[in-house]
């Protein structure tokens, strides 16, 4: 009798990046790539597709993801992610990865089922709930406390002012100290969750819906300027 051997398990590798600057640079794409390999490696199975997201991971529209599922389907392949943890806080993602239908494994967590990614779901959209009502109430307190969030004037408002634009200098910073005050307990909370490096913290600030103090996006020289501030102050 002929045994035929059964053939190697089929990967459908999913990876996402936040931003068109990581897609380009492949910051943290190849990180994700390595450990999808290794995997797969281990495992003895063949990466039959690959699908890269380049956007925010608080968008709930991924086509890439839906392309990624639908090869899953139609071949039977098993879909390989990464790290769940980094996406456990995103309920859109995982709702659509739990009503798939579609097998799936996390590099970080094989041992995730439907179950667990349901559990997931509910908490990450109750954590999000959570943070921008924590978020909203922490702006509130600051504008009540006359906290000026943002400088609308800028430069041209020191260069009109007398004194140099000494009593206006002095204004800036006071306001820029204020801010950095209330986001302190913020960043002591994103160092704690792991977001330790100045690109890390900027993901986060802006997943928690953060603005600068100027009402923009948060960059690595940003935040450097931040936790300069934070550390010469001492809050």
């Amino acid at each position: 009798m002929v045994t035929v051997a059964a053939p190697p398990p089929r990967y459908v590798a999913y990876e996402r990046v936040s931003t068109a600057r990581q897609g380009r640079s492949g910051l943290g794409l190849e990180a994700q790539r390595r450990a999808i390999e290794a995997f797969a490696t281990a495992r003895g199975a063949v990466v039959a597709g690959r699908f890269t997201e380049v956007e925010s991971g608080r968008k709930a529209d991924r086509p890439e993801l839906l392309r990624a599922l639908e090869l899953a389907r139609l071949t039977g392949a098993t879909m390989v992610i990464a790290r769940l943890d980094r996406l456990s806080r995103n309920a859109a993602f995982l709702l659509t990865l739990r009503d798939s239908g579609v097998r799936f494994l996390a590099v970080d967590m094989p041992e995730a089922n439907d179950l667990t990614v349901g559990i997931m779901a509910l908490v990450a959209q109750q954590e999000r709930e959570a943070i921008s009502r924590r978020t909203k109430e922490a702006l509130a307190a600051a504008k009540a406390r006359g906290v000026k969030l943002g400088n609308p004037n800028g430069a041209s408002a020191l260069r009109r002012a007398g004194d140099n634009g000494s009593a206006l200098r002095k204004l800036v910073t006071a306001n820029a100290d204020r801010f950095a005050q209330d986001l302190a307990p913020v960043v002591a909370d994103l160092r704690s969750e792991g977001h330790v490096t100045l690109r890390a913290l900027a993901r986060a600030l802006d997943d928690r819906g953060i603005l600068t103090r100027r009402g923009g996006r948060w960059h690595v020289s940003n935040v450097r300027s931040l936790l300069r501030r934070l550390e010469v102050r001492r809050f």
